[in-house]
């Protein structure tokens, strides 16, 4: 599992709505989320392993619409992955 983070180089609604119909396809990729910040979308990507893990970078990730570079951090261990906030889930 890799954490990537995407910068791209036109932040328009177009180019948005480009680079999410085409995240959509590629299904090594779990999450893509909007962020607000140094960086345009952090995505959850699951391979294998490390060699499919740079193929998929290389031929789907970095050739996304409107892609000016990716930063990758690989998960070494999962520690918490179902989704719920602990405590906070039963908060009314």
């Amino acid at each position: 599992m890799a954490f990537v983070e995407v910068r791209l180089n036109d932040t328009r609604e177009a180019a948005l709505a480009a680079f999410n119909a085409a995240v959509a396809r590629i299904g090594e990729i779990e999450q893509a989320h909007l962020i607000a910040g140094n960086f345009d979308y952090l995505m959850k990507i699951r391979t294998r392993s490390m060699t499919e893990y740079r193929a998929v970078l290389a031929e789907k990730i970095s050739t996304l619409p409107h892609v000016a570079n990716t930063s990758t951090y690989v998960a070494m261990q999962a520690v918490k992955e179902d989704g719920s906030l602990g405590p906070l889930d039963n908060v009314t």
